[in-house]
């Protein structure tokens, strides 16, 4: 009977052994997980910052600064508005003139809802 024993307090003990093992394994398992997107968070960042660069490089050099950009669009809308304003201007009286014809030009009749 203490042959039996000894025998069972020998596969608890190998059972507590191996449960041990298997849990370092898990946590050694989680710590090289963590540290896997530790170095691929790190590896997105740095690639992240030269593409960056890169399109900054690209946007200077090819689009010029925003400030360049503003200045452009806002030259251009002046022009435009100069332009209309000047068409307004030269068409302002033809206009009237043609709204003042339609309006004058006055055609009595009856409506076709009205039976004679």
């Amino acid at each position: 009977m203490a042959s039996q024993s000894q025998g069972v307090q020998q596969l608890l003990a190998a059972e507590k052994k191996a449960a041990e093992k298997v849990a370092e394994a898990r946590k050694r398992k989680a710590r090289r997980l963590k540290q896997a997107k530790d170095e691929a968070q790190t590896e997105i960042e740095k690639f992240r910052q030269e593409k960056e660069k890169s399109f900054k490089e690209y946007e200077a050099r090819y689009l010029g600064s925003q400030d360049d950009v503003a200045a452009k669009i806002k030259n251009e809308t002046f022009t435009k508005i100069t332009e209309m304003n000047k068409q307004v201007a030269t068409n302002k009286h033809k206009v009237i003139e043609r709204v003042l014809a339609i309006v004058q030009d006055i055609k009595p009749e009856l409506h076709y809802n009205v039976r004679v």
